[in-house]
């Protein structure tokens, strides 16, 4: 009697929290100034298994992330917090409440982000941050967070910077961004700051990988009205990833449900939006207004 092979597996995709805890160990070996090979050379580990570690394929163990953590040589609070992400590696949607400790290159959407081959933005108050300038973020950044020091300020403002350069190089973020008009029409900083960040975005809109859509205010109540959102979308083999910036944090959703819901929005926002053109006429006009 011949053996029945059994069929192949399906790998689960990896959840928000492995694809941190992948990208944050990347980030750590290249802060040690190490290469992979180096890293097999110090611990038991060999190179397929932190290939595979570094690129969220597969959960490090417990005893194999503490020797990469004390090869690197992260202790207290941040470790800790790598270890939390280890034990719960496994579970999907995600509240990261904000650590004003953890650096803001290590943020969860910032990892996320690198990783995502489209993002599909939809704001209603604010212009979106990969599309903002500079003098918008540090003026968007003191009227939302009033007690926020100038450092505090200033490190968010860089690190909003950083992450736009994902929309250069060989191979940039592909973005579609969707806005309310009211985003366009609240005065962030001053009238001279508005003007030239309704120009940055009617100058990002002209890239062949970046798409700009205004829902005007002649379209009434719609879906987005609640809130803003991005829906981050990877190779076909890994899932949506759904982030919310929310009051109490960093709100990532991973399930089927809200990915569908959320995906069957943006069809209905994109619908009920001014098309490119219409829309790149719509921001030379309040850029007058301005």
């Amino acid at each position: 009697m011949s053996e029945i092979t059994p069929p192949p597996t399906r790998r689960q995709p990896p959840t928000v929290r492995l694809r941190r805890l992948a990208a944050e160990l990347r980030h750590l070996r290249q802060e040690a100034g190490l290469a992979q090979i180096e890293v097999t050379e110090k611990t038991d580990l060999n190179l397929a298994t932190l290939y595979r570690i570094e690129t969220a394929k597969t959960k490090p163990q417990l005893r194999t992330l503490n020797a990469l953590l004390d090869l690197y040589g992260v202790t207290g609070n941040r470790r800790a917090d790598l270890v939390l992400l280890q034990k719960e590696a496994r579970q999907r949607g995600w509240l990261n409440s904000f650590d004003a400790d953890l650096p803001d290159q290590y943020n969860a959407l910032i990892s996320l982000e690198a990783e995502a081959q489209q993002a599909i933005n939809y704001e209603s108050l604010f212009i979106p941050g990969l599309l903002q300038t500079e003098d918008y973020v540090r003026a968007m950044i003191r009227g939302v967070r009033p007690a926020a020091t100038d450092k505090e300020i200033e490190n968010r403002v860089t690190a909003r910077m950083q992450r736009q350069t994902l929309l250069e190089g060989e191979t940039p973020l592909q973005l579609w961004a969707i806005l309310d008009q009211a985003a366009l029409c609240r005065t962030v900083g001053s009238t001279a700051i508005m003007r030239e960040q309704l120009a940055h975005l009617a100058r990002q809109a002209q890239r062949p990988h970046i798409t700009v859509q205004v829902i005007p205010f002649s379209a009434g109540a719609h879906p987005g009205m609640p809130g803003s959102f991005i829906v981050l979308k990877y190779n076909a083999d890994d899932p949506d990833v759904i982030y919310i910036d929310s009051m109490a944090g960093d709100l990532f959703l991973e399930k089927e449900t809200d990915i569908r819901r959320y995906n069957q929005m943006c069809e209905h926002l994109r619908a009920i939006a001014l098309s490119p053109v219409d829309t790149t006429a719509l921001l030379a006009s309040l850029r007058e207004d301005h």
